[in-house]
């Protein structure tokens, strides 16, 4: 008898893992695969070790955004390198723009290249600094081009938000803001791999007497008297616990709560029949020695100067992020380089059926036509990439399905929409009440989106402890 398990281990699984392991709770975390850490975990290929979603974080030096939460999660002792104060490159329609941390700094830098928009600027990251709740339901594109005149400064100051679905009719300002706000505050990367954060994690939850299983996949829920009291996985084990916190998808945890009669068909529905933010084609490259000095920046590079892509359109944005992978080393080699681009799932849907492994030459051509679109688009800033290569590794939203458990290889998780709010946005809560939600669908993917729901899932369990 566990008081809280926890169902997956993705970054928000093992954030609660570690606060209520730290209060004193009997914690179980239960992870389906071989592998903890979700998106946050990393792959060893050719001797080299591979990030799966983990490229930065903002807004952790003392007073910002994030410093208080990792200092509570035990995360701040870990390698976080700052990156360059020109944190973020845009190349954009021919031209060369800079992000600075800081909010004054990244509007007085924009502001260079646009002085006719300095108050704008001004006004944007003011906002940025005051967003809200009440921001859910207001169009991120339409609130740009109420403050911005120039169309090009517009899609300069969206291009680093690639790192969520830039969908014009429907991204919500609340999640276009928090998105970038904190990287602007300050923005850090990991001298390593992943796998350090999700070690630390796992390390903390084991040290404060909780549990971490992997190869245990729950299949079902079991209700009695309206409350969930036994998860039972597909080796036939149960484990009966206080309170459950699904760290999985929502609309797999309504597969596990089909034999449930406190979980209405309206809950089900609205879970089941929520859209998905498009997935990610990533390449992942190994750099031959001494070819590439590293830089502490990302860099953002579209061939066309509208960054927003429309539904109706069906079309994903044609632009690449580079993220250098920090040398362990100390030296300034660069030896790894990730490329992202946004892939919708229609563009690999034929091989939805097929087993890892099992799809095929046609498979194997689109992924080498979208490498090569890649790296060519990546050489505006790194010319004579091609011939720096070493190998090269591939990921498609299939992968994430596959691996990671994502309906249609989501990389963001379920769709919010600034036009239906009460339906897209969604609380901790469930028709349980001792079933909870936690992770990227809620409310805000990211880091920082991710950890703010943690804590909000933690505090609903501690609050009810304490009566």
């Amino acid at each position: 008898m566990h008081d809280v398990l926890i169902i997956g281990s993705g970054l928000g699984g093992l954030e609660c893992g570690v606060l209520l392991a730290r209060q004193g709770l009997r914690t179980l975390v239960l992870e389906g695969s071989h592998q903890l850490g979700g998106c946050m975990q990393s792959f060893r290929r050719g001797g080299l070790h591979y990030d799966t979603g983990l490229h930065y974080v903002g807004g952790l030096a003392p007073g910002q955004a994030m410093h208080k939460a990792f200092e509570q999660l035990g995360l701040l002792t870990l390698p976080w390198q700052q990156m360059d104060e020109d944190f973020d490159h845009v190349i954009i329609a021919g031209r060369h723009f800079a992000f600075h941390q800081g909010y004054e700094a990244f509007a007085e830098g924009l502001a260079k290249d646009f002085p006719h928009q300095r108050e704008a600027l001004q006004s944007y990251v003011h906002r940025l600094q005051n967003i809200t709740d009440a921001d859910m339901d207001v169009c991120a594109y339409d609130y740009l081009h109420q403050v911005f005149s120039d169309e090009l400064l517009l899609n300069v100051v969206s291009a680093a938000a690639m790192k969520t679905e830039l969908r014009r009719e429907s991204l919500p300002l609340f999640n276009f803001a928090h998105t970038c706000s904190s990287y602007i505050e300050s923005s850090w990367r990991l001298r390593g791999d992943g796998n350090l954060l999700v070690n630390k994690l796992v390390s903390i939850i084991r040290e404060a007497g909780g549990e971490v299983r992997t190869n245990s996949k729950v299949l079902r829920l079991t209700e009695t008297d309206g409350r969930i009291t036994k998860a039972t996985c597909a080796d036939g084990t149960s484990y009966e616990a206080g309170y459950f916190i699904s760290d999985i998808h929502p609309a797999v945890l309504c597969q596990l709560l089909e034999d449930c009669p406190s979980v209405r068909k309206a809950f089900r529905r609205r879970m089941m029949a929520a859209e998905n933010t498009c997935g990610m084609f990533t390449v992942q490259l190994s750099i031959k020695p001494g070819a590439l000095r590293y830089f502490a920046h990302n860099v953002f590079v579209y061939d066309k100067p509208n960054v927003w892509t429309m539904a109706e359109k069906n079309d994903p944005v044609k632009g690449v992020m580079i993220s250098a992978r920090a040398p362990e080393d100390g030296t300034d080699t660069l030896l790894q380089i990730d490329l992202l681009t946004p892939m919708l799932w229609d563009e690999c849907k034929a091989w939805e059926d097929t087993k890892v492994g099992c799809r095929g030459n046609g498979y194997k051509e689109l992924c080498k036509k979208k490498v090569e679109q890649c790296i060519t688009l990546a050489e505006q800033y790194i010319p004579g990439l091609h011939n720096m290569v070493e190998q090269c590794y591939t990921s498609t939203p299939l992968t994430y399905r596959d691996y990671l458990g994502s309906p249609k290889g989501s990389a963001f998780g379920m769709r919010k929409d600034c036009r239906t709010p009460m339906l897209s946005f969604h609380s901790v809560g469930t028709p349980l009440p001792n079933l909870l939600l936690t992770g990227q669908n809620l409310i805000l993917p990211g880091i920082e989106g991710v950890t703010m729901t943690a804590f909000e899932t933690c505090r609903k369990i501690t609050q009810d402890y304490a009566r």
